[in-house]
């Protein structure tokens, strides 16, 4: 049994909304796992699988963004180690990446949130937006707005792909 069966079954004992939106916020596999689910495992409507995904995708980012920001002010200045690693890391970054995220600002963000693909989500959305600096409310905007994408192009393919498998099966 995979990882998502197994969730899948911790989460029988909520309902199937909850256990969407549980789904959606966790890091492992966020609206990428939480959608899919919702569809085909709770047979949800789209609109409602949807938005649950989406609050549930949405739910933890304020916090992360308050997390990183403190914990990494924290950290810093109890570890001059752990400072010499983040300020290494945020230089790294800004070096390589800068130069998009100056040209297009929340709109980088915003379409790295977009893609859905492992290490592309929320969460990796805000650790890029503490990289750069990004504002708390431009961050959640992009964030949100790559989510939207990223919901969309999860549904297509979900739909598709579960219209496409029932049409071979002739279900």
């Amino acid at each position: 049994m995979g990882i998502t069966e197994t969730l899948v079954g911790y989460l029988a004992i909520f309902p199937p909304a909850v256990g969407t939106i549980i789904l959606a916020a966790l890091p492992i596999g966020e609206l990428r796992v939480g959608l899919p689910v919702a569809l085909l495992v709770y047979k949800m409507p789209v609109g409602q699988a949807f938005v649950l995904s989406l609050i549930g995708n949405m739910l933890p980012v304020y916090f992360l963004l308050l997390f990183f920001e403190r914990a990494s002010e924290y950290a810093r200045l109890k570890s001059p180690a752990i400072d010499r690693f983040l300020a290494k890391l945020i230089d790294r970054t800004q070096r390589k990446l800068g130069r998009q995220v100056d040209d297009y600002g929340v709109w980088a963000l915003a379409a790295f949130v977009a893609v859905p693909l492992p290490v592309t989500g929320a969460w990796t959305g805000v650790l890029a937006a503490f990289v750069f600096g990004l504002s708390k409310p431009k961050a959640s905007l992009a964030i949100f707005l790559g989510l939207i994408v990223s919901a969309s192009i999860v549904t297509a393919l979900t739909l598709g792909t579960s219209f496409t498998v029932k049409a071979l099966l002739g279900l």
